[in-house]
């Protein structure tokens, strides 16, 4: 049986393709209210209804969810966490860089497009870079 979280813990969370750390502030039926405090890892770029693929209708940019952004996460994606809460911004550097490298090493059309998209996110998540 699964363990109900209280309000105020410190969780992860799966949000679509996207790994959170964050603080739960509501409870309910089947999900938690997640509050964000750090990414661990980025969400993938695309169609999450044909993930890989990039001759899709419409090629996603998939941002990641900002710092203090609420969302409702449904409950067995939310998992304790016990480690120190990184800081947000470096947290999204890291998960970023992250995920470009694994993108970097794939060459198929899908990576190509990944990292296209997320260079433009990366221009606007840190404009002074």
């Amino acid at each position: 049986m699964m363990q109900e979280r209280k309000v105020g813990e410190i969780v992860t969370g799966i949000y679509k393709t996207g790994k959170y750390i964050g603080e739960i502030t509501d409870v309910k039926p089947a999900h938690y209210l997640v509050k964000v405090k750090a990414v661990l890892n980025h969400p993938q770029q695309g169609d999450l209804h044909n993930p890989k693929q990039v001759d899709v209708q419409f090629f996603h940019e998939r941002r990641a969810l900002a710092y203090q952004e609420q969302t409702n996460i449904p409950k067995q994606m939310v998992k304790e966490y016990h480690d120190e809460v990184p800081v947000y911004a470096d947290s999204l550097k890291l998960a970023l860089k992250t995920m470009k490298a694994k993108l970097e090493a794939d060459a198929t059309p899908w990576a190509q497009a990944s990292l296209e998209k997320l260079a433009e996110l990366e221009k606007d998540y840190f404009p002074t870079l």
